[in-house]
């Protein structure tokens, strides 16, 4: 299967192109979620509004780029292994489901009020801004990989 993902004309540009669109989705989408977290956007709408709609379409995203991930993986596989790009952008893509579990598990229960106390919003926000910065990491480094 390696074999011919590697050496077909068009599957491996079409997997790649696909992988994109759901680097896209997914990022787009937790970006929005960031930024309403950071009262930037969308400021008058409680979390929940926004994160269950939202968090449904994400989870899609997430799935598109890990099933293309995975067969972009399978053709390069050994280069890939040796890439210290692609070793960073799995790192980061560890960290982001660790703060993503964090705040799921912890974060989210106490601004779900909109009444949330400070420190309660205050790690939703540390949360949004580490979760921007380590999406821009990813994408920055899926970049680098064919570089690398």
């Amino acid at each position: 299967m390696a074999l011919y993902l590697r050496e077909s004309e068009n599957l491996f540009s079409i997997i790649e192109t696909t992988h994109v669109l759901g680097i896209i989705g997914t990022a787009g989408i937790v970006t929005i979620i960031d930024l309403r977290l950071l009262g930037v956007l969308l400021p008058g709408s409680a979390m929940p509004d926004v994160l269950r709609p939202l968090g449904r379409f994400a989870w899609y995203g997430f799935t598109v780029m890990l099933i293309s991930g995975l067969l972009l993986f399978c053709a390069e596989a050994a280069d890939l292994c040796r890439n210290r790009a692609f070793a960073l952008k799995m790192a980061l893509l560890v960290a982001l489901g660790l703060n993503q579990w964090i705040f799921q598990a912890i974060v989210y229960r106490g601004i779900a009020a909109q009444d949330a106390p400070l420190p309660t919003r205050r790690r939703a926000r540390f949360s949004a801004v580490l979760s921007l910065i380590l999406w821009l990491g990813v994408v920055v480094l899926g970049r680098a990989i064919a570089y690398a």
